[in-house]
Order: C-alpha cells, then sequence, then structure tokens
C-alpha cells in the first residue's frame, strides 16, 4: 500500500451539512475499498485562483490516506461524475514529502493543544 495525499475543491453553493455530506462519500468510498484515511483536513471557503464554473472560491478538503494504486483510478472517476466537485489532485507521497506530512501534523496537533492550554477557564 501506498501513501496518497488528495486535495479537491467542492462547489461554493454547498450548506455545511450537503458538504461534510460529500467528504463523508468520498472517505466511505476509499474506506469501503481498503484505504486507511490517515489525515483529513477542511481548510474552508478559500478564493480560488481564476474563475472555475462562474464560481471565485470554493470548500478546500484536503484527505491523507494509504491505499493500493488501483484504487485512485476508481477515487478520481468518482471526482468527475460529481458535480460538487470543481477540481481535484491526487498525489503519491514518496519518503521526503511523507516525512513532511508527518511533521506538519505533529506541529498542528501541538499548536492546537497550545491554544486549548492558553485559553482561561470560564466559571
Amino acid at each position: 500500500m501506498n501513501n496518497y495525499e488528495t486535495v479537491f475543491i467542492l462547489t461554493p453553493v454547498l450548506s455545511d451539512a450537503q458538504m461534510k455530506e460529500a467528504v463523508e462519500k468520498f472517505k466511505t468510498l476509499l474506506t469501503d475499498k481498503g484505504a486507511e484515511i490517515i489525515n483529513e483536513e477542511s481548510w474552508g471557503i478559500r478564493k480560488l485562483a481564476y474563475p472555475i464554473d462562474k464560481k471565485s472560491t470554493g470548500f478546500y478538503i484536503m484527505l491523507e490516506f494509504k491505499a493500493d494504486p488501483s484504487l485512485i483510478a476508481g477515487l478520481e472517476v468518482n471526482f468527475r461524475r460529481d458535480e460538487r466537485v470543481l477540481r481535484f489532485l491526487t498525489t503519491k507521497h514518496d519518503k521526503f514529502s511523507l516525512e513532511y506530512s508527518e511533521k506538519r501534523r505533529r506541529n498542528r496537533s501541538s499548536s492546537k493543544d497550545a491554544v486549548e492550554t492558553a485559553k482561561p477557564e470560564v466559571k
């Protein structure tokens, strides 16, 4: 099994529930085929570099997972068929990008812990 990262952009006209349902659809598709989800990040609504389908913003979602290479083609077919997906990109991690990804996750979790401990308690 190889390590992969996929970033996809969902149309901004979706509600939060519809956006979460679309993300769950792709996560379920991966796990049903034997993939292991390592990390999921929602980057929120961001401005696109150029308009796509007359939209200038989109919901950015990043998934890191371990899967067989044969699974990627099926995942990308589902991205193409889903009208909610504006763009997607799937990349295979090499050893250097895998190290960077793990370091980024550690730094992100440690910064979240630091923020949570710095919050004053409300009585």
